[in-house]
């Protein structure tokens, strides 16, 4: 079902993110893992809401949707700020290819930051400026960062993929490096257990 977000998470001590940092497998395993975040779903954004009300998977991977596959993090900003949480996704993925991530290639797997406030636009547009002025990731940063318009929760069978499939082909050479990363760059944001 197609959700219009409030500006807030259901408690008003957290709050709600949604990144797109192409294929979800990838992005849903490695926030799992990150402290303070409280609930990890994957799901669809940002896309045709009067053609496509409740996009399947098979529709959005056609690229005719404009939705974006997506996670939505529910998170304790008093255990994890925004501004570790957007360091990580532009660390686990390349925020330089327009509509792709690795073989991945299409609009729905753009690199995208869906803000709900807006002190997470600010930090997300102020770490973008940082990233392009730093210039180590060899070329300019093409993340949108649009207000959260609309989001699916993607099938079932998405929800914690790579936790129910890490020998999958994809899961065992895609994912599993991008979580090796996460746990070998960021020890001091890792879930502890």
């Amino acid at each position: 079902m197609t959700t219009q977000l409030p500006e807030q998470a259901p408690d008003a001590r957290h709050q709600t993110l949604v990144l797109g940092g192409g294929c979800f497998w990838c992005t849903e395993g490695v926030f799992v893992r990150v402290k303070g975040v409280l609930d990890v779903e994957s799901g669809y954004a940002n896309g045709n809401t009067q053609r496509f009300p409740n996009p399947t998977y098979e529709q959005v991977c056609s690229g005719a949707t404009g939705y974006n596959e997506v996670v939505k993090l529910v998170y304790d900003p008093a255990q994890v700020s925004t501004p570790e949480l957007l360091e990580v996704f532009f660390a686990t993925h390349d925020p330089t290819t327009l509509n792709r991530q690795g073989n991945d290639v299409g609009s729905q797997y753009r690199s995208g930051v869906y803000f709900t406030t807006s002190e997470q636009q600010a930090e997300a547009l102020a770490t973008i400026v940082a990233l392009n002025a730093g210039g180590e990731l060899g070329g300019p940063v093409v993340t949108e960062v649009q207000a959260l318009a609309c989001y699916t929760a993607a099938e079932a069978y998405h929800q914690d993929y790579f936790a129910q499939h890490p020998n999958q082909g994809y899961c065992a050479f895609v994912v599993g490096p991008k979580v090796e990363k996460f746990l070998a760059t960021f020890k001091r944001l890792a879930r502890q257990g």
